[in-house]
């Protein structure tokens, strides 16, 4: 089962793989627009933890590495 899912996603960034770069980008802006609105108690604590920034990098390193590799 685990396989199967392994080749199906490598099958699908094989055809895409500049995907997940454009994904991490879209996450490290949605960080940026966070930092801007109101500080309300979920959008503060994302704001101020910057969940979307730290996934994003990660996304976009592994996105070139995967790019790179398919």
């Amino acid at each position: 089962m685990v396989n199967e899912l392994l080749k199906r996603a490598s099958e699908f960034l094989a055809r895409f793989p500049g995907l997940l770069v454009f994904v991490a980008i879209g996450l490290v802006a949605l960080n940026f627009v966070l930092q801007l609105l109101p500080a309300w108690p979920v959008i503060g604590w994302l704001a101020h933890t910057h969940l979307f920034l730290h996934l994003g990098v990660i996304m976009g390193l592994l996105g070139i590495l995967l790019g790179d590799v398919l």
